[in-house]
């Protein structure tokens, strides 16, 4: 399996799950965070496409939304595995997914996962601990990544890879 994972991670919880993710995914995988790399890649040289990020002030980062726009078609036509790191779970969680992601694109997708999230007070800069502290009444890092989540996602696309070959 040629698997790309095209991600952004703000604080470095959505790296933390691409790369455990990345150690337990058959065959060879590629990551590539659209915040920080400037990686040129030929989608059609992937057999799954794997995209993921995390919600800020709910919404994914617009460089990931507009990666899907821009490869939308090519998508389509791949296994592709969505995910998403939040600190939410339940209904708001399965919100924030389905507002991140387009829903012709969650129909095709082989695996999604909420792998939870972290809150890393730490790495933060004013402005964001004031707007976590409003919204969550987090004054800590909160660590709460979900990795049996990653192995089940994880678990699905090694599955169809699996069938398909």
């Amino acid at each position: 399996m040629q698997c790309l994972i095209v991600y952004c991670s703000s604080h470095g919880t959505t790296e933390k799950a691409v790369r455990f993710l990345s150690e337990i995914l058959k065959g060879e995988v590629q990551t590539v965070d659209l915040k920080r790399e400037k990686v040129k890649f030929d989608l059609r040289n992937f057999d799954t496409i794997i995209i993921g990020g995390s919600i800020h002030a709910g919404n994914i980062q617009r460089k990931i939304k507009k990666f899907i726009t821009h490869n939308y078609d090519t998508l389509l036509e791949k296994e592709v595995g969505l995910f998403l790191c939040c600190m939410h779970d339940g209904e708001t969680a399965i919100e924030q997914f389905n507002h991140a992601f387009p829903q012709e694109l969650r129909k095709n997708s082989a695996a999604m996962g909420l792998f939870g999230g972290e809150f890393l007070m730490s790495e933060m800069n004013f402005i964001e601990k004031q707007i976590v502290k409003k919204v969550s009444g987090a004054t800590r890092d909160q660590l709460n990544l979900d990795y049996e989540a990653i192995k089940e996602f994880a678990s699905k696309l090694n599955n169809i890879q699996t069938l398909v070959h």
